[in-house]
């Protein structure tokens, strides 16, 4: 595997996103499957209902009434549904159809069954990415469909701290072996800085936590992630000892992580 704690210096930051995407591709068995996400919806969203988000913290100063804007990657619209209440119009981006069926319907949101990059929608004031661009193979086109898109401000989020899941303990248990990295918002700031953007960054950091109806949606969640070298028995066992049973769920608690959000103003309008 390449040292990805080689010096700064000299890299090329798409390539290097790049390249980190391809690896993680390489070793996540189903999980860049669209129809991954469309089975772990349910779950995806009993996870996040009750997280704390600063993310909207850091939105606030730039929302009114009067305001539209654009979600990439809505998903069950953690942030969708409650910034419709603040905007005159949200445009939520989601090509999952499991996370689409959680969006609960708004008189001031259209929802969009499409990838950015395929996505047709009017240009908004404000666009929003919150852990999506994690295995976006060319950031480079990414990023600059986002700055067409909006007219005053940009926000991207991703994590700096290495990905908090259950998949990546029964990976080292079953296998042996650590879990290919994730970009992670240096990654994203170094990339800005390359393609001449020089954003505004805001650090979060917020408890994670996975919670399953049961044992066995934990199973396919994690086989999802882990792919070939996958062994049920073994896997069932790590996720039995590693499960807590609240509420009549199964959660694993994945500590306290760090975000990263860049924020800036697009250049196709300054």
């Amino acid at each position: 595997m390449q040292d990805t704690s080689r010096r700064t210096a000299g890299i090329n930051w798409a390539e290097h996103w790049k390249w980190l995407v391809a690896e993680r591709t390489a070793a996540a068995g189903s999980h860049g499957d669209s129809s991954y996400w469309d089975r772990r919806a349910p779950s995806y969203a009993r996870s996040t209902r009750t997280r704390a988000d600063e993310f909207l913290d850091v939105l606030t100063p730039y929302l009114s009434p009067r305001k539209t804007l654009i979600d990439v990657g809505a998903g069950a619209g953690r942030h969708a549904l409650p910034l419709a209440e603040k905007l005159e119009w949200v445009t939520a981006v989601e090509p999952s159809e499991g996370m689409r069926a959680q969006l609960s319907p708004r008189d001031n949101m259209t929802v969009v069954a499409s990838t950015w990059e395929d996505a047709a929608v009017a240009p908004a004031d404000l666009l929003i990415c919150s852990h999506v661009m994690y295995g976006v193979e060319e950031p480079v086109p990414f990023i600059a469909k986002m700055e067409r898109s909006t007219r005053e401000r940009i926000f991207l989020m991703l994590r700096e701290a290495p990905l908090q899941h259950p998949a990546v303990v029964v990976r080292e248990r079953m296998l042996g072996v650590n879990e290919p990295r994730l970009p992670r918002f240096t990654d994203l700031f170094m990339l800005l800085i390359e393609m001449g953007i020089a954003p505004d960054v805001n650090f979060i950091s917020y408890p994670i936590s996975q919670r399953y109806a049961g044992i066995d949606e934990a199973l396919a969640d994690c086989r999802a992630m882990i792919g070939t070298y996958w062994e049920e028995p073994k896997a069932r066992a790590i996720l039995t000892e590693l499960l807590v049973e609240e509420g009549g769920e199964l959660v694993f608690d994945g500590g306290v992580t760090l975000a990263g959000i860049a924020h800036w103003q697009p250049r196709t309008t300054s």
